[in-house]
């Protein structure tokens, strides 16, 4: 053993999956990968952002990214939003839901690295 309080893959693994079963204990809708992935490049990337460009950030294909919007476009944590200066072009826009989902999100994986710590220093 001897390695406390050294981040290693092992315990990342750890704290991720303390973090999922919180999140799973949350009740909160279940994201798949590519829709977490696309709400958080959303929200942690400054705009404008496009079907195109996200689905270029991401490597997949637009209409990937369009289903995953449709999802979170569904749950209130995404917007499509009309280009004011070109109505031929559509924004994804955050929303307040969202915000609150990954800060809410955030929480879990904060408390999950608490808890490593803790029980690492007992």
């Amino acid at each position: 053993m001897g390695q406390v309080g050294r981040i290693t893959g092992q315990s990342l693994v750890s704290e991720w999956m303390s973090t999922l079963v919180g999140y799973v204990r949350s009740g909160k809708p279940d994201l798949t990968n590519r829709q977490m992935a696309l709400l958080m490049l959303v929200y942690e990337t400054s705009g404008p952002h496009t079907v195109r460009g996200l689905a270029q950030k991401l490597g997949v294909s637009k209409p990937v990214v369009t289903r995953a919007l449709n999802t979170l476009a569904t749950l209130g944590y995404l917007r499509r939003e009309r280009d004011e200066a070109d109505g031929r072009n559509v924004f994804v826009a955050r929303t307040d839901s969202g915000a609150e989902f990954l800060e809410a999100f955030g929480s879990l994986i904060a408390h999950a690295g608490h808890d490593k710590r803790r029980l690492a220093s007992v």
